[in-house]
């Protein structure tokens, strides 16, 4: 150990107030038989974009604006400080091949679940075609899977065009048998961001589309109760899949498709609160924020917020 009294390991030259607890500390490696309050799991996968994207360097981003938080919410008047999210690591990522690369996001999501180190999990993408990976897994190891979709998209592409990009996880999931159309509950989708095609998919396989007017009209409360009551009875377990473009693109600069006429960071956060809440919500993820584009992590940040609020309920 170094005896030097004023240097500290490179990295580690952060101001220390005694006080102060970050939100980084809580991220605890996973070691068999620990357990937390909730999981992380990093899936940086972002080849399969259908535009220019580096989503996959989001999860360790995601993970470093975590020192940009402490411990103690004021509203609540919790602290955390207590509190572990057990950290995963990062899935290795075949360099060349889509399918191995969706293959391995299946069998280390299917893997972590059944370790039980958490009550609930958060993966962190990665663009939004790992979720077609990530709902099957869990569809072996809890059961009929229902799904709530904040998004500006539908997210139902055909696959003919362009084969398993992150502009069709939900339709492969229909199609594949993993997902009835009955049990997916989009919530945000915004006008010029979809095809007619696509819209009328969604309907015809029982989709509940909500779009930015319901959200503004009927507020994100209702909505978010409106899509737990309708699921709740339904399947076994729900999941939670948080697209960051379903933000107005004054707020989220690092996403690969931004957009006018999305929800605000305060909309967002109140329904992955909110949904969170329920005890049949157990697994979440976080898609689609490039931080090669992103302006002072702004997006990350977000992103960073909805993981801590995980912990409080």
């Amino acid at each position: 150990m170094s005896t030097f009294q004023h240097i500290k390991p490179a990295g580690k030259a952060q101001f220390k107030d005694r006080y102060t607890t970050k939100a980084a500390e809580l991220l605890t490696p996973y070691k068999e038989g620990k357990k937390g309050e909730a999981a992380i799991l990093g899936a940086p996968l972002s080849k399969p974009s259908i535009s220019h994207s580096g989503a996959s360097f989001a999860p360790d981003a995601i993970r470093r604006c975590l020192n940009s938080f402490t411990t103690y919410n004021i509203e609540e008047e919790t602290d955390i400080s207590s509190q572990k999210i057990i950290d995963f690591g990062d899935i290795a990522m075949h360099p060349t091949s889509i399918e191995e690369c969706h293959q391995r996001i299946y069998q280390a999501t299917k893997e972590i679940t059944e370790a039980q180190a958490a009550p609930f999990t958060i993966i962190l993408g990665g663009d939004h075609s790992i979720t077609t990976s990530t709902v099957k897994a869990i569809k072996e190891t809890r059961g009929t899977v229902g799904i709530i979709q904040l998004d500006a998209h539908h997210d139902l592409r055909n696959t003919e065009d362009g084969g398993p990009t992150n502009g069709t996880p939900f339709r492969r999931l229909i199609e594949g048998g993993h997902l009835k159309g009955e049990h997916l509950i989009q919530i945000g989708i915004r006008n010029y961001s979809n095809a007619k095609a696509y819209h009328d998919y969604a309907i015809e396989n029982g989709v509940t589309v909500y779009t930015m007017k319901d959200v503004r009209q009927r507020g994100i409360t209702e909505l978010i109760q409106s899509a737990l009551t309708h699921l709740e009875d339904k399947v076994d377990t729900i999941y939670l899949s948080v697209d960051m473009d379903v933000l107005d693109q004054a707020y989220a600069p690092g996403c690969p498709a931004i957009g006018p006429g999305g929800m605000d960071p305060d909309t967002l956060t109140q329904a992955v609160k909110q949904t969170i809440q329920h005890p049949k919500v157990q697994t979440m993820d976080i898609v689609e924020i490039d931080p090669t584009l992103d302006i002072r992590d702004m997006t990350s940040r977000i992103a960073s917020l909805l993981v801590l609020n995980s912990l409080i309920n």
